[in-house]
Formats: C-alpha cells, structure tokens, sequence
C-alpha cells in the first residue's frame, strides 16, 4: 500500500516542502546574522550566514545525537573572528532561544486544547516534553548561576586526571571567556534579543509544518497542533538512540503516533516525505556547503602541517 500512496504525490507540492526548508535555513541564517553583529567584533554576509546554518545542519544530521553541530558551528564562526568561547556561547544562547520557543509551543498548545479540545490526548505528551525543557533550562541557569562552584569542581577533575597548572589555568580562562561571552548576549538590546526569536518562531513553524503537509499529500488529515508534537516527541526519541539524524527511533514512533489517526500506508509514506525533506534533504543539501566551509578549510591545514 506504500506505493500507491506515494504515487499521490505531486512533484510541485515536493518542491514546495523543500522550498520552505530552504525558507527556514534563510530565517535561520538572519538569526545567526543578529548574533554575531551584537558581539561587536565581526559581521557576517546574508550568504555566509546561510551557509553556518546548512553546514551546522548538515553536521547534526550525520552524526550521533547531533554531536557534531557544535563543533561545526563553533569552527565557522571562528573562520570570522569569532573566539572559540565567543562561538560556543553564541551556539549556546541560539539553543535556549530553541528551547524558549518549544516551551511557549507547548503553553499555547495545551491552552488552545482546553479552550476547544480535540479528538486526541496531548496531556502526557505535553507534560512529557514540556518538563524535559524546564530540566534542561533549570541545568544551564544552574550552571550560570552558579559557575564558581562549576570551575571548582573542574579543576579538582582536572588536578585527578593528571592535568597540570598550565593546563588547569588554560580551562578556566577558557571557562571564564565563555560566561563573558553569555553576558555579552545578555546585554543585548531588547529588539535584537525580540528579533532573534520572531526568526527563530518562524523557522521552526516552517519546519514543523512539513509533517502535516505530508500528511495532506497522501491524502491524509490530522490536527496541526498534533503533527507538532509527533514530530516534537519522534525527534526526541531519536536523538536518544544516538543514531546519526535519530534514523530508526524517528520514523517509528512517528509512525506509531499516526497510527491511531491514519492508515498504515497512509502513515508510512507520510513519514517517508516528512523524513525525506527534513533529513535526508539537509544531507544532500548540506553535504557540499559543508565540505566547502568546513572540509576544504581543515585539509589545508592537514596539508600545511605536512609540509612543515
């Protein structure tokens, strides 16, 4: 039944999906744009911004858990002026705006649910989702909050594992530099923080659209709101099967969530598209940019290292 569902789909209504992935990286790239300006001591293009953002993308997808995104992005922004801690408290803070956003998503969702409710059950998924944010909020502030506590503790494991007082000091001016670097965002004039959110609430809108629209192409029909929180929930999982782009635990419990609503081939090709636009398209889009911001960068360097 899989095929003929996927027969619905229409190559223009393809490309619409991808155009709006392509939509989301731009909204993205304005977000990484404002970031960086407010640190005062480089700029970026529209078009080099745009291309942190698919390299950054490119390298959560392939690796496990995402790992690799952090270091991707660190390293570009560095190729700018950027310092390492600077890099890493700018990724930093674009990932507690992400958070802030699903918070508020999921406020407005479970007010909206009780205003007019609907055919399915959010509670538990809201709940579920909703405090893994607060936890991981609570963490970060925590470790903000209370940093000399945190240097403390790293330089008792540094001094256990060996490490000597070159080394040691070296961590904590990097520490330190780091949190300098998160007070800067802080001050931060009130329309730039507000800016860098409407583009982070429009990327992230675009994005999570795609499973519905997948939905309606197979000839399906759910809730927006729910087609939000499968996604929300799926991509969860996956990451925790620390499997590069979350492949497996994705596409099935997406397709267990559907169930209840849709049929098996309905829901099947649905989440075909849905994985195809959101993932496997940020490889194949992203593999090349990637290769040319961050690759060609670091084989120079391994050749430079081999001549000397």
């Amino acid at each position: 039944m899989l095929f003929p569902t996927l027969g619905r789909v229409q190559g223009l209504h393809l490309a619409g999906m991808l155009g709006l992935i392509l939509l989301a990286w731009n909204l993205n790239a304005g977000r990484v744009r404002l970031l960086v300006g407010g640190m005062d001591c480089c700029r970026l293009s529209h078009w080099q911004a745009l291309g942190v953002v698919m390299a950054t993308e490119f390298a959560i997808s392939a690796t496990p858990g995402g790992s690799g995104g952090p270091p991707t992005y660190g390293y570009l922004l560095q190729q700018h002026g950027l310092t390492p801690a600077h890099a890493l408290a700018i990724y930093t803070v674009d990932q507690l705006v992400d958070m802030l956003f699903f918070l508020s998503a999921l406020v407005v969702i479970a007010a909206s649910n009780l205003w007019a409710p609907t055919n399915w059950y959010a509670g538990q998924q809201i709940l579920f989702l909703g405090g893994l944010i607060v936890l991981g909020l609570a963490f970060f502030v925590g470790l903000v909050r209370h940093y000399r506590q945190l240097l403390l503790f790293i330089g008792r494991m540094l001094r256990r594992l060996g490490v000597g007082a070159r080394g040691r000091r070296w961590m904590m001016r990097r520490i330190l530099e780091y949190r300098l670097g998160l007070l800067r965002v802080r001050r931060f004039p009130p329309s730039r923080l507000w800016a860098v959110y409407g583009l982070c609430v429009g990327h992230w809108l675009l994005r999570y659209s795609i499973l519905y629209l997948a939905v309606r192409e197979v000839g399906g029909m759910i809730d927006w709101t729910y087609a939000f929180l499968v996604q929300m929930l799926s991509l969860s999982i996956g990451q925790a099967t620390l499997m590069p782009g979350g492949s497996g635990g994705a596409e099935a419990s997406a397709g267990l969530l559907l169930l209840p609503h849709l049929t098996a081939g309905t829901a099947a090709g649905a989440v075909l598209i849905w994985r195809f636009v959101t993932f496997y398209w940020y490889l194949i889009a992203g593999a090349p940019v990637f290769a040319l911001l961050a690759g060609r960068p670091a084989w120079r360097g391994i050749q430079r290292q081999t001549t000397d």
